[in-house]
């Protein structure tokens, strides 16, 4: 039966799209084929999409069922999920036998090597144009098992998410084909016949991927390894986080019927949810079939990951202390305001929130006048205070805490230095189970800091440190230091002066850290765009791979040669 997707079908609908992207990662302009705002979908907006009310009723409707995906090795069924807003979530998931499911993905493989790039992107561009049609779904499912706030969820899990898996389709297809299909060689030899060879070169994925999920961003950060790996001719066996699974699982339902569709096998794309305590991650991730492996989490698992898996190219965003140094500004009132915001953006539950507000102790000069420690840190708990006072606007910026482990590094911050900015409990009124919590500011000495000191680890969650320095040039020491032992996923700087701002970039340069410099305005140290600005880096210990760039695709696959004798 011929398929319902050919590729002339899919390259009619896709490749324009296709082609956009690959010259926005040339040209580094914004450029966004998913809109953010959710009154675009719709009756009224993208073309077959849910709309809002659509897109509730279909989360409500998947909720307390089993989400059977139709994979082979399923032997029982598994979940668990509690919202961190309150409500059991109640879906049932295949929990697989990897003896099983493992050797059907590996058996997918040829049909999907043999397509070519070309093909394969257009898959993957079908996959996440079904993924944007449902992204009113995806959006509650994102808040129920991160607890972000819906818009954020909507957003960062719904068309930023879209984004980064679009970019990373478009630099695997620009990698697999540097090098052209085929080649007619031929080398001379005097007076002889010329030796002739023809030549064929097929991109060939590794095997199969292993996507392990994180709870906070399920799908921000899982998009660009879903798409890089199958874009690249690999299978993808996705493992959810236990506490948000159903993101993923949507996912992977729709990348099934796509490939499908498409006349292809769909177990290039499966999921292993995992019992309560079952900790499969460990064992898949040695499995000989598993050659590639996308996490992000924790750096202990990490850096298990990285020692351990040997047989499979390993792509890890783990911790990082994220760090600002505060030199001065013609600007305070809206650094005051950018500093605000990001701080207590999800509270502080993104791996790009700074952390650490290193700021001289004898103060910074300012178009409001000069400033000293003292009044920086007065005025950044200020501007916090300012921007969440309403408690139903700070409902929309700090979402819920995703763990009590969260709940429980926020509660001891106050042992750790003078309090500066306290927490305090916000009442969520639709959602009155869920712990929400203001970010906490704590004055801390950064005078030679021995190894125990706060501001050297990192402090998942809404948690602060004003670290007073001696000087501008003491603050880039430390920020250098922190960055070369723990990692930095952003750092950031306010400073008026030449001089210090090729000082910080210095830094940033030798230890391969991203800079963001005297954002005041709606932009913020937390956010990255798609197609644009590179997430992480791959040079410090935060993470050793950028989203997206070419090292992250181009390792998924292998050139292979045939050569024949002409």
């Amino acid at each position: 039966m011929a398929a319902e997707l050919s590729p002339e079908k899919l390259s009619e609908i896709h490749r324009p799209t296709l082609d956009q992207a690959l010259d926005a990662i040339r040209t580094r302009a914004y450029w966004s084929p998913h809109p953010e705002h959710p009154k675009a979908y719709g009756t009224e907006g993208l073309a077959g999409s849910l709309g809002a009310a659509e897109g509730k009723a279909a989360f409500d409707a998947v909720l307390n069922t089993r989400l059977d995906l139709g994979q082979p090795g399923t032997d029982g069924w598994t979940g668990g999920e509690i919202s961190p807003y309150g409500p059991e979530i109640g879906v049932e998931y295949p929990h697989a036998d990897p003896d099983v499911l493992l050797p059907a993905m590996s058996a997918a493989m040829g049909s999907w090597r043999a397509a070519g790039p070309e093909t394969r992107a257009l898959v993957c561009l079908e996959i996440l144009a079904r993924i944007s049609a449902r992204t009113h779904e995806l959006a509650h499912a994102v808040m129920h098992t991160s607890g972000q706030a819906f818009v954020m969820a909507f957003q960062a899990g719904g068309p930023h998410a879209q984004d980064r898996g679009l970019e990373a389709v478009a630099y695997a297809f620009e990698e697999q084909t540097r090098t052209p299909r085929s080649a007619d060689w031929s080398k001379p030899q005097g007076k002889r016949d010329p030796l002739r060879l023809h030549k064929s070169y097929t991109a060939a994925g590794r095997g199969i991927s292993l996507l392990i999920g994180c709870n906070t961003f399920p799908t921000w950060n899982g998009y660009p390894g879903l798409f890089a790996s199958l874009a690249t001719g690999n299978p993808v066996l996705v493992k959810p986080h236990p506490r948000a699974v159903l993101p993923l699982a949507l996912t992977v339902q729709l990348a099934r019927e796509v490939l499908t569709q498409a006349g292809f096998d769909p177990n290039l794309v499966a999921m292993a949810a995992e019992r309560p305590g079952e900790g499969i991650a460990k064992t898949l991730a040695v499995r000989p079939e598993v050659k590639i492996i996308d996490y992000t989490g924790s750096t202990a698992f990490g850096d298990w990951l990285e020692t351990n898996a040997r047989q499979a190219q390993v792509y890890t965003e783990k911790a990082g202390v994220n760090t600002i140094v505060v030199d001065s500004t013609d600007d305070y009132r809206g650094m005051l305001s950018n500093l605000a915001f990001s701080l207590s953006l999800y509270s502080g539950q993104m791996c790009t929130t700074p952390q650490n507000l290193l700021i001289p102790r004898d103060g910074i000069t300012t178009d409001a006048g000069a400033k000293t420690y003292e009044e920086v840190v007065t005025d950044i708990a200020a501007a916090v205070n300012g921007l969440l006072g309403d408690d139903a606007r700070a409902n929309g910026l700090l979402g819920a805490l995703v763990n009590p482990d969260v709940k429980t590094r926020l509660e001891g911050a106050s042992a750790l230095g003078e309090v500066a900015l306290a927490s305090r409990t916000v009442v969520n009124p639709d959602f009155p189970e869920a712990v929400v919590r203001t970010p906490v500011l704590v004055k801390l000495d950064g005078t030679e800091p021995d190894d125990g000191a706060p501001y050297l680890s990192e402090c998942f969650g809404p948690v602060s440190f004003a670290v007073a320095v001696g000087s501008t040039g003491e603050a880039l020491d430390l920020l250098r230091r922190i960055i070369r032992e723990k990692g930095a996923m952003t750092v950031g700087a306010y400073t008026t002066s030449p001089e210090v701002e090729r000082a910080v970039e210095d830094v940033c340069f030798e230890e391969s850290a991203q800079l963001s410099l005297n954002l005041t305005g709606g932009v913020y140290v937390n956010q990255t765009a798609a197609f644009s600005d590179f997430h992480g880096s791959g040079g410090n210990p935060a993470a050793n791979a950028a989203l997206c760039d070419g090292a992250f695709v181009s390792n998924r696959f292998r050139m292979v040669e045939v050569r024949r004798q002409a």
